[in-house]
């Protein structure tokens, strides 16, 4: 492993792109000893550096001339757009020049260029985002939450295997409890891909699974890894943000609806605050695609520069903690499981 790890920006993705992304990734460079190459357009980029503080900060800029829209085609701008910003930044990870690649830009994108230009890891069969949401103890890994719509029984597994490995060795969870989500506790029911993954991931190696789960179990805290196919894992991420964003706005206005609240507002202001930073995207960066032989994160479009700075650190602690080796480790020891499921 090469130190400082480097990571590839996007410097172009997002709603806000280079006035939201530099800062961040900037600021990630300087507290977690990173190498940051911003991929994009060399004049915007330049212009948002020379705002800011760079000193001890370790970076340089990657040119790129095309930009992706967001109502452009995924196979369009695999086919069309060779010199994005997110297929440079891709190629950087995929010719060892970079160890991770970070977007808030074009998700669909995003993962097709992961998919087919950095490459999946042996034995992969589809990479899964996954995503991190807030629970009544410590968060809780959903996955996968948009990469993959119509899943088959065996990806359930592997997503099960690789959320495992994501939770023990980037977030440090010993034996992290992994559950499938259905409509259901008892072994049996869901529909047929979570009948049989469920019956998979019983007999898997080196995971704890502990069965099914209900939607109502996911923030509870007593649950580590939550499975289940992108379609509805992405219905459960936008609804854990609208609940999350609600929640947030009712607080507001209940405490500014009259003197006393305003006074019991301003005595649990701290309390409040703490609330928000919980329940806020921006704390936890952005969702990494796993199963890939680098690491690509995809971040929220509308991701400020703190969204930008923890995905940059988590690429970091990704690449630091080596935990792309021991995803394959663990889809490797499964192998012959995983190969028998294709065929039910």
């Amino acid at each position: 492993m090469r130190e400082p790890p480097v990571i590839a920006v996007d410097a172009m993705g997002g709603d806000f792109g280079p006035s939201e992304v530099v800062p961040g990734a900037l600021d990630a460079s300087k507290r977690h000893r990173l190498r940051v190459l911003f991929v994009g357009n060399r004049e915007a980029i330049g212009e948002e550096l020379a705002k800011l503080d760079t000193g001890g900060a370790d970076f340089d800029i990657v040119h790129a001339e095309d930009v992706v829209h967001m109502n452009e085609k995924p196979s369009d701008i695999l086919r069309r757009k060779k010199n994005s910003s997110i297929q440079i930044a891709c190629r950087l990870v995929k010719d060892g020049d970079a160890d991770a690649v970070v977007s808030a830009g074009h998700s669909g994108a995003t993962v097709a260029c992961g998919m087919f230009i950095i490459g999946r890891l042996q034995g992969v069969e589809r990479p899964a985002l996954a995503a991190m949401l807030p629970t009544e103890k410590r968060p809780v890994v959903v996955l996968d939450v948009g990469a993959n719509v119509d899943c088959k029984p065996y990806h359930l597994f592997q997503f099960g295997l690789m959320g495992e490995a994501f939770a023990r060795d980037i977030l440090g969870y010993s034996a992290p409890r992994v559950s499938l989500l259905s409509i259901g506790e008892e072994e049996g029911k869901g529909n047929s891909q979570v009948k049989v993954a469920y019956d998979l991931l019983k007999i898997a190696q080196n995971i704890n699974f502990v069965g099914n789960a209900e939607g109502r179990d996911i923030f509870t805290g007593q649950l580590d890894v939550v499975v289940c196919d992108g379609f509805v894992g992405n219905v459960v991420l936008k609804l854990s943000e609208g609940i999350a964003g609600s929640l947030v706005r009712m607080f507001k206005r209940v405490f500014t609806s009259g003197v006393f609240p305003m006074l019991g507002g301003m005595l649990a202001r701290k309390a409040f605050m703490r609330f928000a930073r919980t329940v806020d995207y921006a704390e936890y960066g952005g969702a990494p695609l796993l199963g890939l032989k680098g690491l690509a994160i995809v971040c929220h479009g509308r991701s400020n520069a703190c969204a930008m700075g923890n995905a940059v650190r988590m690429g970091g602690e990704y690449v630091r903690k080596g935990a792309t080796g021991r995803l394959a480790e663990i889809i490797l020891a499964n192998e012959e499981l995983t190969r028998f499921s294709r065929a039910i």
